[in-house]
């Protein structure tokens, strides 16, 4: 079987070098280009995040005009404006992952802590995630009340891999470094933190070794594609000449939230897969094989590029090599509810491309696999030739017009391309960008009041009640939280009245 029958590929393709400058400009989305410069893995000791403003003809601010932050520490990955609407873009705050001084595990894309600054480049919030049984690497996701989701190595011994029905873990550390996301809510009036939610990968494993093992037992594992088989692949390798060797096993290198679906979905650059789970249930929830609004616990919803890593095709059935930045297409641009990636190997060689796959699913919103087969999406119906190529990082964004924006990390290359396949912009700026993300003009507003929340030009005993029903509803407004700390609660009430007093 596979999995090119029948489908075509979205190739999203530069056929010429390019340096810089813009090509058929009218086309362009007018928004602010978020970007940091820095090495792999954030080796760099200080760097660099740049928002720069984009117009309608292609002409991007220069050096003077746009706003930078400055870092003490190198990029894990992106960062991220919060909110990225509703507000004036001087009120957004920056989310922005990076490297510790000494990470417990080390690989490729190595983090460990999260900072928020504000716009004037002040830390208002610090938090590292890198222990002996956790390190943070690569991505987070910021959700839409301000937590925070980071991808996290879950250090396993290999006494512990045995007991759960690994063959071998095969590397000098005797461990293997499983996958964890943790939920954190930051405190920023305290400078504290709580983890609200989490999912481990180690409770959604199968084996097909013994009844004896930790692991779900099967005779088949194609009988399971919503686990993970625990002996599919070697342990991680050293991810470049003269490293050490890692444990690391899956690689997830981005994570990325819908809170139409509250869903979650992640990449692996080692599997070749992407995986959704869902992010309603609890965190007992989350450990199980049932609950949530999707009745399947933390098991995958859904999988996606490499079926032979729970049996149920071969490499002749593998789209995705090393991919990247996989993320949800907003559900008003075209492709809307789509996903969007950067397959760093085309067909496993030295060029890249972006992808845009459409997950089916059916008339209430679960994903469809046919028995026996692998899942498969709804793919574009054109193909370009590939003329760039990065082997790590990088990314691709869909923009409102149809447009999208790619990152290609070892250029340090940002490029805005058509529906029809012509680039109608593109940038380049410094060593390495591991990922650029646009925010549209039309996302940020001046004219917003902090309080405003009925959104009438005034702040005053309406908006009160109006914050009241919304407490008593559970909803969220970035207008509605005055003290800036992610909820909507009694304490934005006593600001609001204080200001409307005052």
């Amino acid at each position: 079987m596979s999995l090119r029958r029948g489908w075509s590929v979205l190739l999203i393709m530069s056929a010429i070098m390019m340096t810089g400058g813009s090509v058929g400009a009218e086309d362009v989305t007018p928004g602010y280009i978020l970007y940091t410069l820095g090495g792999p893995g954030g080796f760099t000791n200080q760097t660099t995040t740049f928002l720069r403003e984009v117009d309608e003809f292609g002409s991007i601010s220069g050096d003077a005009q746009s706003h930078t932050w400055t870092h003490g520490c190198g990029p894990a990955s992106q960062a991220y404006l919060y909110p990225d609407h509703g507000v004036a873009v001087e009120d957004a705050v920056l989310f922005y992952p990076c490297r510790v001084d000494e990470p417990t595990m080390i690989s490729g894309g190595v983090g460990g802590r999260v900072e928020i600054y504000d716009w004037s480049g002040d830390v208002l919030w610090t938090y590292e995630l890198s222990n002996e049984t956790y390190q943070h690497h690569h991505d987070i996701a910021v959700l839409p009340n301000g937590n925070i989701l980071m991808i996290a190595w879950e250090r396993k011994s290999e006494q512990e891999w045995n007991l759960m029905g690994r063959l071998s873990v095969d590397n000098v550390l005797n461990e293997m470094w499983s996958t964890a996301i943790l939920e954190i809510q930051p405190n920023l009036k305290t400078g504290g933190a709580e983890v609200v939610w989490e999912w481990h990968l180690w409770d959604h494993m199968v084996q097909d070794v013994s009844v004896d093992h930790g692991a779900l037992y099967a005779e088949d594992i194609s009988d399971h594609p919503e686990l993970m088989d625990i002996n599919h692949g070697l342990v991680g390798e050293p991810q470049f000449a003269g490293a050490d060797p890692c444990g690391d096993w899956m690689h997830i290198n981005a994570i990325d939230y819908n809170a139409d679906l509250d869903q979650i979905v992640i990449s692996s650059k080692f599997k070749g897969e992407i995986y959704i789970i869902d992010h309603s249930t609890t965190t007992a929830e989350a450990a199980g094989h049932d609950g949530g609004d999707w009745g399947r616990g933390g098991d995958f919803l859904y999988r996606w590029g490499n079926p032979s890593v729970y049996d149920r095709g071969d490499l002749a059935d593998r789209y995705l090599f090393d991919p990247h930045g996989v993320n949800w297409i907003e559900g008003d641009y075209p492709g809307g509810g789509g996903l969007m990636l950067f397959n760093n190997r085309h067909e496993n060689l030295n060029q890249s491309s972006a992808l845009e796959i459409q997950p089916p699913v059916d008339a209430i919103g679960q994903y469809v696999i046919e028995p026996g087969e692998p899942y498969g999406p709804v793919l574009w119906d054109w193909i370009h030739e590939v003329g760039f190529y990065s082997s790590i990082q990088s990314g691709a964004y869909r923009q409102s017009n149809g447009n999208t924006l790619v990152t290609v990390a070892l250029s340090a290359l940002i490029f805005e391309v058509s529906e029809t396949g012509d680039i109608v912009w593109q940038f380049t700026d410094g060593f390495m960008i591991p990922r650029a993300i646009k925010y549209e003009l039309s996302t940020f507003t001046s004219d917003l009041l902090l309080g405003d929340v009925n959104g009438d030009g005034q702040v005053n005993i309406v908006d009160v009640v109006v914050v009241v029903e919304m407490i008593l509803g559970s909803e969220y407004d970035n207008l509605a939280d005055l003290t800036a700390d992610g909820e909507v609660n009694l304490l934005d009430i006593l600001e609001l009245v204080e200001f409307i007093v005052g």
